[in-house]
């Protein structure tokens, strides 16, 4: 079993930064897969980032050039730096981790943005830009 424990969350003014933390315990190591979902009120959850277990990255247009996903297998903790906040980026962040391959190329990259791919979530940690 994976425990998942976001943290960073925050109030900020739009154009500011934010570093979230999800830090893993539990049966995890490095081959997994790990993302950052959002969910705004009103509306589905939607996939953020993530980050293949050899390092490849996968973006939502929304916020690519702002948001930066990254992980340290050391510590057992993925990161999400976001940049440039809007508005709109106000929302509920999750991260999530599975260890199913995800096949790598356009697919794989794909998937790492979908739901239905991860098996493990965290409570999830609050992001408000005003």
């Amino acid at each position: 079993h994976v425990q998942l424990v976001e943290s960073g969350g925050g109030s900020v003014q739009a154009g500011e930064s934010l570093t979230l933390s999800c830090v893993a315990s539990g049966y995890i190591d490095s081959r997994y897969c790990v993302g950052w979902f959002r969910q705004a009120p009103g509306k589905e959850r939607e996939g953020v980032a993530g980050i293949e277990s050899d390092g490849s990255t996968s973006y939502a247009d929304s916020v690519k050039g702002r948001f930066t996903i990254s992980r340290d297998n050391a510590k057992n903790t993925l990161y999400l730096q976001m940049n440039s906040l809007k508005p709109e980026d106000t929302a509920m962040y999750y991260c999530a981790a599975d260890r199913t391959p995800t096949g790598g190329g356009e697919y794989g990259m794909l998937l790492l943005l979908q739901q239905v791919y991860y098996g493990f979530w965290g409570q999830g940690t609050q992001v408000t830009v005003s």
